[in-house]
This record gives C-alpha cells, sequence and structure tokens, in this order.
C-alpha cells in the first residue's frame, strides 16, 4: 500500500494556512459492517482499544470519535454483520447509522451506502473523508490535514502518507460520489483515488494511518 506514482503534499497547516472546516463543508463515512473473519468468532469493531485487559472504547466508537472530534459533519457509519450490536457502540454519538444489508458482497457496498447518505444531506456535503472502522488509532489531526488540503485546493482525492506509504482515511470530492457507488467487490474506493489526476497524498507524523486492526494482538 505504497503511495504509488501519487504526489506527496506537505499538509497546509504547515505554512500556516487556515485550518479550519469554514472553507468547505466535509462529511465522514465510517465502514462497519464487515464480518471480522480473521478475528475468529468475535468481532473486533467491538473489542476494546487496548486489548482484553483494557477499559477502552470499542474499536468502531474510537474510530467514530475520531471523525467527531476533527469536525466533520455529518457523520455516518455504515453497518451490516451483527448490525445491532455494532450500531449501540456508537447510539449515543450525534452520528446516523445506515445498515447495509448486502455486506457480504464487499466493502464498496458500504462505500455506496454511506456515500449516498452524505450525499442526501441538505445543505450539500462538498466532500466525505472516508474512514475504515477497524482503525481506531488514526489522529484527529490527520483528518484535518486532509480537510485543510482539500479546501487549500491540493487535491480532490487525497490520502495521509506516513513516511511516504499511504494510508487510509481517503477524502473524496463529491463529484466521485456517483463512481464511489458504482464500484464493485472488496476494493472500495481505492481505484478512483490510484486513477485520478487529481489526487494526492498528505504528508503526516502519524503511523495510526497504516495500522488496522485484523488479529487481536493487532489491539
Amino acid at each position: 500500500m505504497s503511495g504509488g506514482d501519487l504526489p506527496i503534499r506537505e499538509p497546509p497547516t504547515a505554512a500556516g494556512e487556515r485550518t479550519t472546516l469554514d472553507d468547505a463543508r466535509v462529511a465522514g463515512v465510517v465502514l462497519a459492517a464487515g464480518t471480522s473473519s480473521r478475528y475468529g468468532d468475535r468481532n473486533k469493531l467491538l473489542e476494546s482499544v487496548g486489548g482484553d485487559d483494557s477499559d477502552g472504547d470499542p474499536i468502531v466508537r474510537t474510530a467514530t470519535r475520531t471523525l467527531l472530534a476533527a469536525g466533520l459533519d455529518p457523520v455516518v457509519v455504515v453497518v451490516g454483520h451483527e448490525a445491532a450490536r455494532v450500531a449501540a457502540a456508537v447510539a449515543d454519538l450525534p452520528v446516523e447509522t445506515v445498515e447495509n444489508e448486502a455486506f457480504a458482497a464487499g466493502q464498496s457496498t458500504s462505500v455506496a451506502a454511506g456515500v449516498e447518505a452524505v450525499a442526501a444531506h441538505d445543505p450539500p456535503v462538498d466532500a466525505a473523508v472516508v474512514a475504515l472502522g477497524d482503525m481506531p488509532f488514526v489522529a484527529p489531526d490527520t483528518v484535518r490535514a486532509l480537510v485543510a488540503a482539500y479546501a487549500a485546493g491540493v487535491g480532490d482525492v487525497l490520502a495521509p502518507a506516513y513516511e511516504g506509504r499511504r494510508g487510509n482515511p481517503v477524502l473524496f470530492d463529491r463529484r466521485f460520489f456517483s463512481a464511489l457507488a458504482d464500484v464493485d467487490g472488496d476494493v472500495g474506493g481505492r481505484a478512483i483515488l490510484l486513477g485520478s489526476d487529481d489526487a494526492a497524498l498528505v504528508a503526516v507524523d502519524d503511523p495510526g494511518v497504516r495500522r488496522d486492526v485484523d488479529e487481536p494482538g493487532d489491539v
């Protein structure tokens, strides 16, 4: 998951530019519908950050709170596998939950469900940050850096890069919403990111953009 041929830009904050969301209305989408097949019998999204001996929040809740802390609005959480249990983990947060009944067909179906939900909001959003529910270690400042870069015109599809390597989440301008809704399989929006002339990576000092949870030892 390297950066490939995408240009890597410094975030606008490095130059002292505006870092608020005043210039763009950006939504958040948390993909939380997967089956956790590599995690064993338990749903990894409901495991505590920090492991079995931790009193930390569930992984999906932590990932969702990152987008809220970054100031994204609205935030949509897409659930599927064990939908009621995952939705309960974020029920008291100011988010909208959307159930993707076709989650078994791949991540693209959850991307489509989330993007369609945020696209329906009025007033319309300018862009959406699509985050993975099993990546609880991303810092809110990283999400803010993506939004600041978008507002500054760095690109219309942006992903963070840590030590030169591409990570998650990914910001998409609304002009890509229709294409995201048409993606098939388990690749999400990767093809759009890698194939767009307006795509770029934003350099961040955040190893969390490369750290997901697949197995119990990962938390």
